[in-house]
């Protein structure tokens, strides 16, 4: 578990395999609700090769000094991330 925001990541490992490559990540919010945007790729093993770009927003509560994971969205493809990003560009304009 991380003790810090900055510690959090979305990589994970299985069978000495990085199962999800994590690519990049933005702190969007600190403190005792912290909220961080990933960008990471699954690895296919029936291909041998990582999937395209993904990106999940995640939020984490600070308890007993540790963040422990309470909620997350998926975004599944680079279309689905435009669309969310061309619907928040109209609402804050």
């Amino acid at each position: 578990m991380a003790e810090t925001v900055d510690e959090l990541t979305i990589r994970y490992e299985e069978d000495g395999i990085e199962t999800v490559k994590e690519l990049d990540k933005k702190i969007l919010t600190k403190g005792a609700w912290s909220t961080v945007i990933f960008r990471y790729q699954d690895w296919n093993r029936s291909k041998e090769e990582y999937g395209p770009d993904k990106y999940s927003i995640r939020r984490y509560q600070k308890r007993n000094g540790q963040y422990l994971p309470k909620s997350k969205f998926n975004i599944s493809s680079k279309d689905q991330a435009e669309k969310i990003i061309e619907a928040l560009q109209d609402w804050i304009k």
